[in-house]
């Protein structure tokens, strides 16, 4: 069959997006979204995006996200601006505001004037069991209000914070994200025996109290130009850590996104992400088989 898809991306993070809600869409298998996500051989994309009709009573929409390896996850903040974006602009809704059902719970996307869209993340949690995380036998150091843990990474001992933003991040602080080791470290992380689901690796540079530089190795997805969940769990972590203060600019590969959060005063305070989401091309492929 024919299938009709917007091309998107948030800061470099780009997208495959469908319309799942003017009319059902048969179920993607792994292979199938593979084969969309593929550079060379279809669509291309970090990750696919699908647009469904909620389940739950009080929300717009259901965002679903997939993995270019094929595996459905949590939380995409980058995506969910592209998301919020498609639907106004296939005016699937005339809401500057819309709430949405994710895998965990939901969340609020807000257009902007200026074009840009503010995504209400939800409070970051650190809890180590609820990354999930295993701490047993580790001895944390305290930064802050920030718990650091050691992990052995290729033999050496990085300290980092660990985050769900709905999905698990493990943060480091780095002197010079341009000279790390990023591809080096990122999948030893990202497959590191203490985190069961996997996780997406931060490396994060200070550049001031309210300007950081951010590389992520996203969990199955390798390095990608930018990182919604990703910028909001280090900008997060810095903040406990008491190394920043909000609102933060985070400056990534693919462009610039601001985080806000209260996190100093309330750490049940809701992190706000803002950043641009832009349409690149539309069209139609036949499903593979």
């Amino acid at each position: 069959m024919k299938l009709s898809f917007t091309k998107m991306h948030g800061a470099g993070n780009d997208f495959v997006v469908l319309d799942g809600y003017s009319r059902a869409l048969p179920p993607l298998t792994e292979a199938q979204v593979r084969a969309l996500a593929n550079r060379h051989f279809g669509i291309g994309a970090d990750q696919l995006l699908l647009v469904e009709k909620p389940t739950v009573d009080g929300v717009d929409f259901k965002y679903r996200i997939f993995n270019c390896d094929g595996g459905e996850v949590e939380h995409c903040g980058n995506g969910a601006r592209c998301f919020v974006k498609f639907v106004s602009d296939r005016g699937l809704t005339d809401k500057r505001s819309v709430r949405v059902q994710v895998m965990k719970g939901l969340i609020t996307l807000t257009m902007q004037d200026n074009g840009e869209v503010v995504v209400d993340m939800g409070a970051p949690v650190f809890t180590p069991a609820q990354v999930p995380f295993d701490a047993a036998g580790l001895e944390g150091r305290t930064e802050g209000r920030d718990t650091l843990w050691p992990l052995d990474v290729g033999g050496a001992t990085r300290w980092i914070s660990t985050v769900t933003m709905g999905n698990p991040h493990a943060v480091q602080v780095v002197d010079d994200t341009e000279a790390y080791p990023v591809l080096e470290e990122g999948p030893l992380i990202e497959h590191h025996a203490r985190f069961p689901e996997r996780v997406n690796a931060g490396f994060m540079q200070i550049v001031s109290r309210s300007e950081v530089k951010l590389r992520v190795y996203e969990r199955a997805a390798g390095e990608t130009l930018a990182c919604g969940t990703g910028a909001c769990a280090a900008v997060a972590a810095g903040i406990r850590r008491g190394l920043l203060d909000s609102p933060v600019t985070v400056h990534t590969h693919g462009g610039t996104l601001t985080i806000s959060w209260d996190g100093a005063r309330d750490e049940a305070a809701a992190l706000m992400m803002a950043g641009p989401a832009t349409t690149v091309f539309e069209g139609e492929i036949d499903l593979p088989a």
